[in-house]
């Protein structure tokens, strides 16, 4: 039953035929029902070797809302990742105290970028998420925690304030490095441990009608099992475990603009790690004391037109990324040129809906200790219900 459910997700986004298309995501008045997912191709080109593509169903989610009244409402989602990993993305209640405010608790997306709170593969350009995605913002970051949140119409404003648990930096071993930044240590609400509490922000301002703009901030200590069950008068116990922490300042910035057939967006984000010395002697690991990655993207909608009774669209993009794990590093750890990336995107999305889209790309990828750019050619299809 499995295998033919994700047949058919395949088959009718190859088509161009989302789940709203064929029947309505809203089954009553209260229960609503959508979903979103990709397949990708990702070959590797080069003039020296010859490797073999990688196919993958890449994600499939499914998102299960629920209106208890006009002000009480449950979000969830369902994500299956390569077809055999099963978690859940999103578990939250919503209270809504007043029109511009409105309470949460649960299993939340983390605040912070453009993508990590908006990754349907419709709304966004290439075949895979941006690197600075990935490895800095490790999406698709989420975390239990309770907050709120609320748009202030009048001026354009959209805020949110959360109270989470942090990443999991060390259970035995640790869980940051240069190579994969954060990414290890999300904990997805998956038997989630906490021995300090972080806090999460992001405002969003409607400058123009155009032009949106936001700020994101993320601040408190990675969490460390061993704190568990330590005495507090055991002073040799609580030195080890401050050992396994890391305190973790990241800010970021982003803009989202359009205007007509053109649309750019960027993003910058910046992390400032503390105790990495000592957390890379106790784990025996290669963590930067601070992390930075940028990127810019624009494409052009250069052709629209009706077929089948779908909007069909032709949006050729470009972007530029560069990011540094090793933007700085404490002790006697050197930075390494390999953990400073640059990675250039050139493609286009033909969106077969609103709600479909079949995208490709050629990505160039050089690290300061690479003498030249590795190339993979991206393919993929993705859909929103």
């Amino acid at each position: 039953m499995r295998r033919l459910f994700f047949v058919m997700m395949i088959g009718f986004s190859a088509l161009g035929i989302s789940a709203q298309d064929s029947t309505s995501v809203e089954t009553s008045s209260r229960l609503t029902i959508g979903g979103y997912g990709h397949v990708d191709y990702n070959q590797p080109i080069s003039s020296d070797t010859r490797s073999n593509g990688k196919l993958d169903v890449h994600r499939v989610v499914l998102l299960f809302s629920y209106k208890f009244s006009d002000k009480l409402n449950l979000v969830t989602e369902l994500e299956m990742e390569h077809v055999s990993e099963v978690y859940v993305e999103q578990a939250y209640l919503g209270y809504k105290v007043l029109p511009s405010l409105e309470l949460r608790a649960g299993l939340m997306l983390v605040p912070f970028g453009i993508i990590n709170e908006y990754h349907e593969p419709p709304t966004f350009f290439g075949v895979e998420r941006p690197l600075v995605d990935n490895t800095i913002i490790p999406t698709t970051w989420r975390e239990i925690g309770f907050g709120v949140t609320g748009n202030l119409q009048s001026i354009g404003l959209k805020y949110q304030l959360y109270l989470v648990n942090g990443f999991n930096g060390y259970d035995g071993s640790g869980k940051f490095s240069g190579s994969g930044g954060f990414r290890k240590g999300r904990q997805k609400g998956a038997e989630s441990y906490i021995s300090s509490p972080n806090i999460s922000m992001r405002v969003e301002h409607l400058t123009t009608p155009s032009l949106k703009i936001g700020l994101s901030g993320y601040f408190g200590n990675s969490q460390s099992t061993l704190f568990n069950k330590i005495s507090k008068d055991d002073a040799a116990a609580e030195a080890k475990a401050d050992s396994s922490v890391v305190n973790i300042a990241m800010v970021g910035a982003d803009y989202q603009f359009k205007y007509k057939r053109f649309q750019s967006r960027a993003l910058v984000a910046y992390a400032n790690i503390g105790n990495t010395e000592q957390y890379n002697q106790f784990a025996s690991t290669d963590l930067g004391s601070a992390m930075l990655g940028w990127y810019v993207e624009a494409g052009y909608r250069v052709l629209d037109f009706k077929a089948a009774g779908h909007d069909i669209s032709l949006s050729p993009f470009a972007r530029v990324e560069r990011i540094n794990t090793h933007f700085s590093t404490a002790g006697n750890l050197t930075a390494k040129d390999s953990y400073n990336l640059t990675a250039l995107f050139a493609g286009f999305s033909m969106h077969l809906s609103k709600q479909a889209v079949f995208k490709t790309d050629l990505e160039f990828r050089k690290t300061e200790a690479d003498s030249e750019y590795s190339k993979i050619l991206n393919i993929g299809v993705g859909f929103m219900f």
